[in-house]
């Protein structure tokens, strides 16, 4: 679907319109992530801002909390471990699972990954009140939990 400066037509599909809005979004955060120098694609950033607050999970638990595959997983755990952002270490419960950490030094990181994050959604709820951006919030939540297995985050 092309997206133009124009307004959508009311009868543009309910799912369509939320891939939309999450591939310009992922695209504007990209853009503003490469002007800042950032190192990190818009799904790196993800994990990195997931691991900072569900901190000491185990990969597969954080691929379900994340709604994504445990295998696309690794690999954004993979990159972010080589840039020293990210620690996996052995559950001490199961030596064959591994629980994700940030590391030590990922702190100023996980900042610039959120203040750039807060800049984007503000300039995409621009227009929008706080309450419409909190009843658009409660939404969104309730349908992830109405499509997932496990509850929303």
């Amino acid at each position: 679907m092309t997206t133009t400066s124009a307004t959508p037509p009311s009868d543009i599909p309910l799912g369509f319109l939320l891939a939309d809005v999450q591939r310009l979004l992922r695209r504007r955060f990209e853009r503003a992530a490469e002007a800042e120098g950032l190192g990190l694609s818009a799904s790196e950033a993800r994990t990195l801002a997931y691991i900072a607050v569900y901190e000491g999970r185990r990969q597969t638990a954080l691929a379900d909390i994340m709604n994504v595959d445990p295998m696309t997983l690794v690999g954004y755990l993979d990159a972010l471990e080589d840039k020293g952002l990210v620690e996996r270490c052995p559950d001490p419960t199961d030596r064959r699972a591994k629980l994700v950490r940030p590391s030590a030094t990922a702190a100023a990181m996980v900042e610039r990954v959120r203040t750039l994050g807060r800049h984007v959604r503000e300039g995409a709820t621009d227009g929008l009140g706080d309450a419409d951006v909190a009843v658009l919030r409660r939404a969104l939540r309730q349908m992830i939990q109405n499509l997932s297995d496990t509850p929303s985050p």
